[in-house]
């Protein structure tokens, strides 16, 4: 059976589908994860998002959840980080001021430590973040034992598709030869026929003139 020239390897979606959870955990968007596909296996972005909304992307729903559900963990410790950078900077440049005020002292003091609360809700997000990090980990050692098992079983295929080869190009070459003995056959007993048939038309003119010999 002919491949089609612009077929999709299973290493060509395995690509596809890491790249684009990827993107997916780091808030990017699919079409930049289709053109960087694209650019590493010269094909369009075009065909890259064919090729994940018709065959790929059914395959990894749960990964593409896991996916979006980091995201959202991803982008609300940043949230977090940021309201906490945001409160310590206030509380620092309030309580440098009052110093300042009442002794006259340096601007450069020390940040207001966290709140008992704030340091649990901040563990407990690098707990979950490690949780969702390793998961992913996982997952990608799975997707990279798949590739390289579908890549040794290619191997495989290739190496049987080329004995296959071998044995029908002596196949074919056995027929041909067999051909042309049937036909040289065919060619000595259309000529043999031919000398029988010639040998009994003599035959038979001999016997002929055999016969008013005999009555004389």
């Amino acid at each position: 059976m002919k491949t089609r020239q612009d077929a999709w390897s299973h290493e060509e979606d395995v690509l596809l589908a890491e790249t684009v959870l990827q993107y997916i955990r780091e808030g990017k968007t699919q079409l930049a994860a289709f053109e960087e596909v694209g650019r590493q296996l010269h094909r369009t972005a075009a065909a890259c998002g064919f090729r994940w909304n018709a065959e790929v992307r059914k395959r990894h729903l749960e990964a593409i959840e896991q996916a979006k559900k980091q995201r959202k963990e991803r982008k609300r410790a940043l949230e977090m980080m940021k309201k906490w950078q945001k409160e310590a900077n206030a509380i620092t440049f309030a309580s440098s001021d009052a110093t300042q005020t009442a002794q006259g002292s340096s601007s450069f003091l020390p940040a207001a430590p966290l709140t008992l609360d704030q340091c649990i809700s901040f563990l407990q997000t690098l707990q979950r973040d490690a949780e969702q990090l390793e998961a992913v980990r996982q997952e990608n050692e799975r997707l990279k034992r798949e590739r390289a098992e579908w890549q040794a079983h290619n191997e495989r295929l290739a190496q049987k598709l080329e004995r296959l080869e071998a044995r029908q190009t002596t196949v074919q070459e056995d027929y041909e030869a067999l051909v042309k003995i049937m036909a040289r056959a065919r060619q000595l007993a259309s000529e043999e026929g031919e000398r029988l048939s010639l040998a009994q038309l003599l035959l038979a003119e001999t016997d002929e003139q055999s016969e008013p010999m005999a009555h004389s």
